[in-house]
Order: C-alpha cells, then structure tokens, then sequence
C-alpha cells in the first residue's frame, strides 16, 4: 500500500498490530513501562488534538527541545498526526542558537523538556520569535501559554470531542511532498542549516530499510541516540515500517548497563561508543593480569585472525576453527552475555569507525553494520549488510539510491532520501544539488568493483602542510584511537604547519591508578606512523586537561570534533608545539 505521510503510515502499524508492545521506557517510580501500539496511537492523538486546538496547521514548525526519551517519540507522533513539521533542536543548543533555530523557522509551538529548556524561550514578556506555546515535558502549567504534557493530552480530547474527525480530516489532507522535519545541522563552523525533509523521505527510507530483511518485527531495538539528531529519527521511521520494539533512555551514562537489561537484538551508535565498549573490556582484561589476560590475549589473536581470513575470503584452517570455538566459550560469549546476551549485529553511522575496533567486534561475534548517509539523505544512503560486511566501508547503496563520483572523487548521490533543500537558502540548496537531482556530498570515497563504498576523507577536511602535501587528519586520529585504548579523542594539527601533531584526551575509566599513560601513547602512535608517509607521521603529541565537550563549543551534539575550536580553546599548547622549545612528547 502507497502512504501519503508518516501519520498515515504510522497509525496503519498501529492498526495491524493492536496488542503487541510498541515501546518500553523507565518508569518514574522505577522498573520500566510499556506501551502497546494501540496506546500509543490514543497517546498521539490526544496530543496531536491539543496542537489543533492551539491552532497549528499543516507544515507549521513544532519544534521539540528535550533529550531521548519516550515522550520526545510521542511529541514527535502528535506533530505528525497534526499535518505539522518537526524541528529538531538539541537540549544542549544555547539560548542564542535556540533563538536562531525558531525565529529561522518559524516555529509556533515548542515541546520543552524542563524548566532549564523553557528559560531559553523567553524574550520579554513572551517567546522568541512566533513561539506561542510551549508544552513541558517536566514541569506545571503556567497560565495559558505554558502546559504540560498532560494539560495538552486534555485539551486534545476536549477538541476530539468536538471534532471527533479532526486528525483524519487533517491527515486526509496529507501529501508526500508536504514538510514534515527540520533538522538543523550541528556543523562544526557556521551557523546551522535547517535540512527540510518531506514525509516522501521518511516513507523512502523505512521502506528501503525493511525491504533488505535485516531487521524483523520480532526485534528489540535500544534507542539511546539523540533524537534531534538525523541518526536517531531515521530509527523510528524504520520502526513505524516494520513494527519491531523500541526500549527508549537516552541517558548516555546508562547505555552499558540498559544494554545488560534490556537485552536488545540491535542497537545503532556512534563509533564512540563501540571505541568506550573496547576500551572499557581491554582495560578491564589488562588489569585482571596472569592467566587470565593471557587467555583473552590469545583469544583475540585467534579470533581478529580469523576476521581477516574471512574478509580476504580466505578458509580458516580447522585447527583455527577449534580454536576459536575455546576463545568463544572463554572470552567471546562472557562478553556478548555482558552486552545483553540476545544482540544479532550492532549499527555504525554519524563518523568513521576504525577498522581494528570493527575487527574487534567481529572476532567477538557481534559483527558492526556500518553505513553512511547525511542529515541531507534523511540519514543513510548505504550500509553493510549482515554475512557481507566488508570492514573499512560502509557497505552499498539502500535501494532506491544512486550513487556516482566527481572527478575530485566526491560522492554524489540521487533518490529518494535527498532532502526538499535548505530551509530559507535557496543559493546554498543550489549549490549542492544540481538540475539532475545529483546532491553533493563533500565527502570523498572509492567505490571497488561490487559497490562497496569507502569514505576517505571529508572534502573540506583535506589540510595541507606547510611542505605543500596532503593530510587528511581522520584517518589518522580514526588509526590512533584504535591502537590506543586510553584515547577517547584525537585532533591531527597539520594544516600551514611543517610537520604534523596531535592532541589527545584519555578516558578516565580507562587509565589504571598508578600508571604513566605517556609509554602506552608513544607506542601507539609509533605503530601508528609506520603505517603513514612520512609526511603524515606524527611528530609530537600533547595529552589534554579534560575531555572535549559539547559545553565548551569543541564538539557537535552529535560528537564531532570542532577542529578550530579545539585548536583556539588549547592555542598555547598548540605554540608550544610549533615554537620549537617545547621538547616533552616529541616523536620520530
């Protein structure tokens, strides 16, 4: 059957599937609460009616300002049901930016997680920009300009009582072409672009993904991601698809535990957090010492042994094959058991994952799906698929998706995942897409001869040296965060410089009391320079103070690295590098 918009789509699912479990999410008096599709529906709809009756009307901007949680989801579905189009906006955005968003947007009505959200859309006695309301997630009714969610819920059935066809009418209404997201894009300069999304994306892409059969009705999904972010939305659409489960938390502190609880078959991240899992199980596997360490040692040598076999679709020996089965009873299966024991694969997008730490996971048994796609694709545009993951790439085009290269290698991509354009950027929409259809990426990439699509390097991330050569710096920090368990984050500083450095934060968990981390960096980084021309070798290095942060400007919401913040935050360490006085950490 052909849908005309989310909503549509959405309650089809609800329909069919009735009774069954639609959503889990901890409780407020602990433990965790359910909601089966059907009382998710009548949740939604409430909602969706309270939006009506504070006026808003098809393709108006609703925007939500919370963080992961299962009434962002149902925020979400009260936006769709409504005709209206969501903007996302990350709780950790600062007043001036929220300011921007939803003036830029225009949004009418913005759903606020708590009070520390709301303070951010005040503007003299009202709300910045064409904010009217706002809905609380947490928090009391204030007067008629700020409710709660449950205050929104009532005023939705008053108006269905009235109206009782009112989100039918609406819904009935519906295009695919119409808008039915704004995300603004975090970017790691400039102010953001507000991506415009259509129901005809979302519907693309929950399609696509369920048309390859990886993922079934029958799963679990763990969604921690941000939902303000591309990644996070894209999940929900290929649940509305497929109708599997969703356990909602988004509180990162808690992912390796909720992992343990709710026992998921899958689970989508960012490298980082597979990059947090390794280093968590290495150190941890160090500590312990004597037989022990020695086992797991063994075991994983056999194990990423055998991963490479595989990739080079070479046989792995039998005495190989018994040998893993004793590292999967001694090592392998204790590991799956910590991460819930049920995982089939795991899903990898938003940056590059490193292939040793792709290896690592593949040797344990929970191979690592990973893809690749763009706010501006609605997300993901290609992926690896399970029994044909090739490490290194991000596997090949969803259906539906073409994809081509520039002569400068760019990958350039058409179909129905390429967004509507940039919101109120007519010239910059145009500048990326062209007469053809054909959206420029900025990512450069090799395709080998079956499609499988390998990303080397972000267009605008390409530095050169003083000397005149070529550096592209994620490949290199992607390299040392894989050799090194303790690094968390990685800055190469090449560009107009004579020679390259790096700046590195280590993971508190991951650092043993007691222990020079400086012998465990330089070996790293020494494996790592072999590797390299030697124009790109490092040739020092500085541990930072703390950790990057989203607070102090140095990353996206969605993690990426500001390089020019991070090099402005620490520039007189970067000096010291460059001054020639400064002769601590200096390698090669």
């Amino acid at each position: 059957m052909t849908y005309s918009s989310v909503g549509e789509r959405f309650l089809a699912q609800c329909a069919a599937s009735g009774a069954r479990e639609a959503f889990r999410a901890p409780g407020h008096g602990g433990g965790w609460q359910s909601l089966t599709w059907s009382e998710t529906a009548d949740r939604a709809r409430d909602l969706a009616a309270g939006l009506l009756a504070l006026g808003v009307r098809p393709e108006q901007r609703v925007a939500i300002a919370a963080a992961t949680r299962l009434e962002w989801v149902l925020a979400d579905l009260a936006v769709t049901l409504a005709g209206a189009a969501t903007t996302t906006v990350y709780p950790s955005t600062n007043a001036e930016d929220v300011d921007y968003i939803l003036t830029d947007c225009a949004a009418v009505v913005v759903f606020a997680e708590d009070p520390t959200q709301l303070a951010k859309l005040r503007s003299g006695n009202g709300f910045v920009g064409d904010v009217h309301h706002v809905v609380l997630f947490d928090g009391e009714s204030e007067g008629d300009a700020v409710l709660n969610l449950d205050g929104l819920a009532q005023l939705g059935r008053h108006h269905l009582a009235k109206h009782p066809d009112a989100v039918d009418q609406v819904l009935a209404a519906m295009a695919p072409e119409h808008l039915a997201t704004i995300i603004y894009t975090s970017g790691t300069t400039g102010r953001p672009k507000g991506v415009e999304l259509t129901h005809a994306n979302w519907l693309y892409l929950g399609a696509a993904i369920a048309s390859e059969g990886v993922i079934r009705q029958d799963h679990l999904q763990f969604l921690w991601l941000p939902l303000s972010h591309v990644f996070g939305k894209l999940l929900l659409a290929a649940q509305y698809e497929i109708g599997f489960v969703t356990a909602v938390d988004g509180r990162i502190d808690r992912i390796v535990d909720n992992v343990a609880l709710i026992k998921p078959s899958f689970m989508a991240a960012a490298p980082r957090i597979f990059e947090k899992i390794y280093s968590r199980v290495m150190s941890t596997t160090g500590a312990a010492g004597g037989l022990q360490a020695r086992i797991a040692t063994r075991a994983f040598a056999i194990g990423i042994d055998a991963v490479r076999r595989k990739q080079q679709r070479r046989s792995v020996p039998m005495w190989q094959r018994a040998g893993l089965a004793i590292a999967d009873r001694l090592v392998f299966a204790k590991i799956r058991a910590r991460l819930g024991g049920n995982l089939e694969y795991l899903v990898s997008g938003s940056a590059a994952l490193a292939p040793q730490i792709a290896e690592w996971f593949a040797a344990v048994g929970l191979p690592i799906l990973e893809g690749y796609g763009l706010t501006e694709t609605s997300g993901a545009s290609f992926v690896n698929r399970p029994g044909s993951v090739r490490i290194g790439t991000v596997g090949v085009p969803l259906p539906g998706t073409q994809v081509r290269l520039a002569d400068d290698g760019e990958i350039l991509l058409r179909g129905s995942g390429v967004m509507r354009g940039y919101h109120n950027l007519p010239d910059q929409t145009a500048a990326v897409i062209d007469a053809d259809g054909w959206f420029a990426t900025g990512d450069i990439g090799e395709l080998d001869a079956e499609g499988y699509l390998r990303i080397t390097d972000r267009k605008k991330d390409l530095v050169k040296t003083s000397g005149g050569k070529y550096i592209a710096p994620t490949a290199i920090e992607s390299a040392v965060k894989a050799a090194c368990p303790l690094v968390s984050n990685a800055v190469v500083i090449a560009d107009g410089r004579n020679f390259a450095s790096i700046l590195l934060t280590l993971d508190p968990d991951a650092v043993s009391a007691g222990t020079d981390p400086h012998v465990t960096v330089q070996r790293a980084i020494d494996t790592v320079n072999a590797g390299l021309n030697r124009w790109e070798t490092v040739k020092q290095y500085r541990i930072l103070p703390r950790e990057l942060s989203v607070e102090a400007g140095e990353l996206t919401p969605s993690l990426k690295i500001k390089r020019a913040v991070v090099v402005k935050n620490y520039a007189a360490l970067v000096d010291d590098i460059y001054s020639g006085a400064g002769h601590d950490h200096r390698l090669g």
